[in-house]
């Protein structure tokens, strides 16, 4: 394979990454709370009841932003059946995933974990089947001092201080069919700027998420979107995108090219939010917010039976798809100055790079690139121009057989590689325009035995992040070989 030619410059500055694209998601499906990151039965519980071997794993991780308590949940759920005294909770059958919520696990318990894990809070509230008042009883419940209603329900159940919670998402996917309270957009529009209002008028320090579109296949993809932003105006911070991806018709180079989608569909979404401030004239416009991402469609159990914890959608993620969540970080870090929180869905067992079996614990695939580019996702996204060898995939158009993002922390450049060929190694050279390279510092190599390789109980190493030493200065830059169906993470120390 011809060498491709990674070029940048240090003044092409795309913006500066918001840490909280590197965010995940916790959801009541499945075993994602319970018998995931809460478990008072675990030989692992600490005192609180949460599992400290998933906790230090997802230290790892560095995650910022934690989406809670939904998703589909969250258009089912009130929150006043998660606080107060456990043996006071409802236990109730939530419809979104046909199971039994036993509420153990709620408002308190989540900012609980949120300050042990460092995770700055992100609540969905519920515009399915509650009402714009009852989303601004809980902002009430977690911000306001003591001395009203909400407040001293907050107090009286042991926690005097206001959380402070900054960020909320106005409903999930409410253009869905699929989801509890699915309305057209005029409806949704009316519900999201009503809460809004009254949110922002109780703590005008919040930021709002309004609901956007689902997903591209849906008719009201970009329409719905419009029609939102146009309504609620400038009380929406940012418009939510989600977006899952999947190998279902087992064309691995198709797949890899999903970042062509993925970009295309943030740039559309942002053009959206360009068009609504213009045709309102407004100094302020809409961010975007990817608040569910990842890999999913090998695990298609969705239906919990009426039961508590069910096993739903436990999918078990290979090389390929480790590669694609590489590929959907290298997208958010290309679109900087838009994409400024992110959240892979989900943490643990439920489409995550963490999995439980008793107490034993599993990290998946998936869970090398986040930790190898969120350890270095401080700093400012650099342009990157690649230059080698392309492809066609079959769906999803043309692409390097590179894919590549940059990020500029002072004198350290971070070069995150892909190399999409699935039988040729890939020589790569890192030319900065204006900057010496100086230095190889830390990197990392993920790589495997081939496309379909997983981790699992047994075999819990065959996919994993790995020392890389392929480095090494040239006088044009830094040039590395990169295996087939590989990913690097390289940092190069620049000269002053």
């Amino acid at each position: 394979m011809d060498r491709t030619t990674i070029t940048l410059h240090s003044a092409y500055q795309i913006g500066e990454v918001d840490p909280r694209v590197f965010g995940g998601f916790l959801e009541h499906i499945g075993r994602a709370v319970y018998e995931g990151v809460y478990d008072p039965r675990s030989a692992h519980a600490d005192e609180a009841g949460f599992r400290t071997d998933v906790l230090n794993a997802m230290r790892r991780l560095r995650m910022t932003a934690m989406r809670y308590p939904g998703g589909n949940f969250a258009s089912g759920y009130h929150w006043m059946d998660g606080i107060g005294p456990r043996e006071a909770r409802p236990t109730v059958r939530e419809l979104a995933w046909q199971s039994l919520e036993s509420n153990a696990f709620g408002t308190d318990e989540y900012i609980a974990l949120c300050r042990k894990m460092s995770w700055t809070p992100m609540i969905t509230v519920n515009l399915g089947t509650g009402t714009p008042e009852e989303a601004r009883n809980w902002l009430e419940y977690c911000n306001a001092p003591a001395g009203s209603k909400y407040a001293d329900m907050r107090v009286a159940n042991g926690n005097p201080d206001p959380y402070a919670v900054k960020l909320w998402c106005l409903g999930n996917e409410m253009d869905g069919p699929w989801q509890l309270g699915h309305v057209p957009a005029s409806d949704y529009a009316i519900r999201a700027q009503q809460a809004a209002k009254m949110m922002k008028d109780l703590d005008r320090n919040v930021e709002l998420v309004l609901c956007g579109s689902c997903t591209t296949g849906l008719p009201s993809y970009m329409a719905w979107d419009q029609e939102v932003l146009d309504y609620v105006g400038d009380l929406a911070d940012y418009i939510s995108l989600h977006r899952y991806v999947g190998n279902r018709t087992d064309d691995t180079a198709d797949y890899l090219a999903v970042t062509a989608s993925i970009d295309r569909q943030i740039e559309e979404m942002d053009a959206a939010c360009r068009f609504i401030q213009a045709k309102h004239r407004s100094k302020k416009r809409a961010y975007l917010c990817f608040d569910e991402w990842n890999v999913w469609y090998k695990s298609s159990a969705m239906d919990g039976e009426g039961k508590h914890a069910p096993h739903l959608i436990e999918e078990i993620y290979n090389l390929e798809d480790a590669l694609v969540v590489a590929g959907f970080l290298n997208s958010f870090i290309r679109h900087a100055d838009v994409v400024k929180i992110a959240n892979i869905a989900q943490i643990v067992n439920v489409i995550a790079p963490l999995m439980t079996r008793g107490d034993e614990l599993l990290i998946q695939p998936t869970f090398y690139p986040f930790e190898m580019m969120a350890q270095r996702g401080a700093g400012v996204a650099l342009q990157t121009i690649v230059d080698g060898p392309r492809y066609e995939g079959a769906t999803n158009g043309d692409v390097p057989v590179i894919d590549a993002s940059a990020i500029l922390n002072g004198d350290i450049l971070h070069i995150f590689v892909a190399n999409r060929s699935l039988s040729e190694s890939a020589e790569v050279l890192v030319a900065p325009a204006d900057r010496t390279i100086v230095g190889v510092g830390a990197a990392e190599l993920l790589a495997g035995p081939g496309a379909k390789v997983a981790n699992s109980f047994d075999q819990p190493d065959l996919v994993v992040s790995r020392p890389f030493t392929g480095a090494r200065l040239v006088d044009e830059g830094a040039l590395m070989t990169l295996p087939p169906l590989s990913f690097v993470a390289l940092s190069l120390q620049l000269k002053a």
